[in-house]
């Protein structure tokens, strides 16, 4: 079997899902008018190696906590039929194509569990490996992550748990493996793979992908 795993940012789609759906919840009033320039905070951290991803996931999510499950979950749906025009076909053509050949596809991603899950049920992507929160007793979030981040140097430890679950497979049981990301911050996992792809890659990863003659992808959009 043959492996496909996705970063879902500036990778599987062509924009930030946080940014997103913070944007989502200031338009209707869950959020107040000054979170979307506090999440371009953290974005500017993270482009600049100096993101405290606690931090991040704690001011996408904390205040979630105020509001019921289930009118988390109608937001959720809600969000998810907004994104859905917004995916880019390029990226779905190569989903598509992997799924067709069998291959086992994964998103893994430093995004919340509660944010990019409306993405990868778009994309038709079964498994998601991404940064899990803890719950409250009633299943809200709290805005503190459970266990380790699916970031950096975490996320090829997260896809070995992932794995680990799937039949005690390992990443070197499969003949072929994908990795397409366009970020420098997933090396660790890029380098991990057979068949690293950089996608849209920022200036590091893209000097990177050029000295190791890695496929570098800057068209696929739309």
């Amino acid at each position: 079997m043959r492996l496909a795993l996705f970063d879902l940012d500036h990778t599987l789609i062509d924009f930030d899902s946080g940014q997103a759906w913070t944007r989502f919840l200031v338009a209707r009033g869950a959020l107040p008018a000054d979170a979307e320039a506090c999440y371009l905070g953290f974005c500017h951290q993270y482009v600049a190696g100096t993101l405290d991803i606690h931090a991040m996931h704690r001011a996408v999510l904390a205040p979630l906590a105020a509001h019921a499950p289930g009118q988390l979950r109608a937001w959720r749906e809600a969000f998810a039929a907004e994104i859905a025009p917004r995916l880019p076909g390029a990226m779905r053509d190569i989903v598509d194509a992997h799924q067709a050949n069998g291959d086992l596809c994964a998103v893994v991603t430093a995004t919340s569990r509660f944010v990019a899950e409306p993405f990868a049920r778009a994309f038709g992507i079964e498994h998601l490996v991404a940064t899990e929160a803890v719950l409250d007793v009633e299943g809200r979030p709290t805005g503190e992550i459970a266990g380790l981040p699916c970031f950096r140097e975490h996320k090829p430890a997260r896809v070995a748990a992932w794995l680990a679950g799937l039949r005690a497979r390992t990443l070197a049981d499969f003949g072929e493996s994908w990795f397409y990301s366009d970020s420098a911050s997933d090396l660790p996992l890029l380098q991990a793979v057979t068949h690293p792809v950089a996608v849209r890659p920022d200036a590091r990863l893209r000097a990177h992908a050029q000295a190791a003659g890695w496929p570098v992808h800057d068209t696929l959009r739309a």
